[in-house]
């Protein structure tokens, strides 16, 4: 198995710090974002909305979980997807700090297993071809579960988020539970996520029905989705339900209409992988000591809390 040797090669401090200057503020990607155009995703959040409390500086190593590392292992790169808006990975006011509930996680999860943590900014969409390739050993970025996605990947579980809807506040939509209530609408959501995917796979439901189809419309930065909904470019947006709760509790002339379906979050890693067990046992730990409970209390998401971590579970049935 190749993670193991190509983390024998990486070894860094045994401290998790995610930060790096050479981080864009108009970086794009997240599983719960899109757009490839104009402003900062930052412009889609009010001042100072990002939490900033420190909920992982005090986690000790747990030499259980450790030892069921990789021998020789000390330090893994961490691809992140940059989107833009909490709970979402999202810059600080410096510009090159990262923060975010996936960051927490990662952190939090590498100090359980005194690793040291070096972290790439990536695209979301190119995050999980890079892990088979070698180029990273892990990847964040609100990864949902999917059949498809393991075929080639690994996950190991540590929230349970999925996919929902919404708009603005003067739209006639109050609730989607049928993807034909979408015909002839345009869809904003994110480039190379399983929100993409699902629209993309359904887009028959109207022609079936005799309708029009809906218009997906994909972005790269979450900013971009929500100028595209609010200058009326876009009709509607289907990303994460956390990312969309937060994202509406920001900003004016919008609501959130419901939860679609629900996914499996996890780590991601190339199939295979040996790290796997440790990082489960990492997450059960910080269930079983409140770092978890904190981590979610944080960012407003208790909402997605699992009661363990599991590796690859199967795809989450509607």
């Amino acid at each position: 198995m190749r993670t193991s040797t190509r983390s024998l090669r990486r070894i860094f401090a045994p401290f998790a710090l995610i930060t790096s200057a050479t981080l864009l503020l108009t970086a794009c990607g997240s599983g719960a974002d899109g757009s490839g155009s104009g402003g900062t995703a930052q412009a889609a959040v009010k001042s100072g909305a990002i939490p900033t409390e420190d909920v992982v500086s005090a986690i000790r190593k747990d030499t259980k979980a450790a030892a069921l590392l990789p021998p020789g292992v000390s330090g893994l790169t961490v691809a992140v997807s940059v989107g833009g808006t909490p709970p979402g990975t999202s810059y600080l006011d410096d510009g090159k700090t990262l923060a975010g509930q996936d960051v927490d996680f990662a952190q939090a999860v590498a100090k359980v297993l005194g690793l040291g943590l070096r972290t790439e900014q990536a695209s979301f969409e190119a995050i999980l071809p890079a892990l088979d390739s070698g180029k990273y050993d892990v990847g964040i970025g609100n990864f949902g579960v999917t059949t498809e996605r393991l075929r080639t990947i690994d996950f190991v579980t540590y929230i349970n988020d999925g996919q929902g809807f919404a708009t603005r506040a003067d739209s006639k939509l109050t609730k989607v539970t049928d993807l034909k209530q979408l015909c002839g609408l345009n869809i904003a959501t994110g480039a190379g996520t399983t929100f993409e995917a699902t629209l993309e796979d359904n887009k028959h439901v109207c022609s079936d029905a005799g309708k029009k189809a809906y218009k997906v419309q994909t972005y790269s930065e979450q900013g971009a989705i929500w100028s595209s909904v609010q200058q009326g470019r876009s009709d509607v947006v289907m990303s994460t339900i956390n990312g969309l709760r937060y994202a509406v509790a920001q900003q004016d002339g919008l609501k959130f209409l419901n939860e679609f379906r629900r996914l499996d979050v996890g780590f991601a890693f190339e199939k295979g992988t040996k790290l796997a067990p440790a990082f489960r046992a990492a997450v059960d730990e910080l269930i079983a000591d409140g770092t978890y409970a904190r981590i979610l209390e944080k960012w407003g998401t208790t909402g997605s809390a699992i009661e363990k971590s599991q590796i690859s579970p199967p795809e989450l049935k509607e």
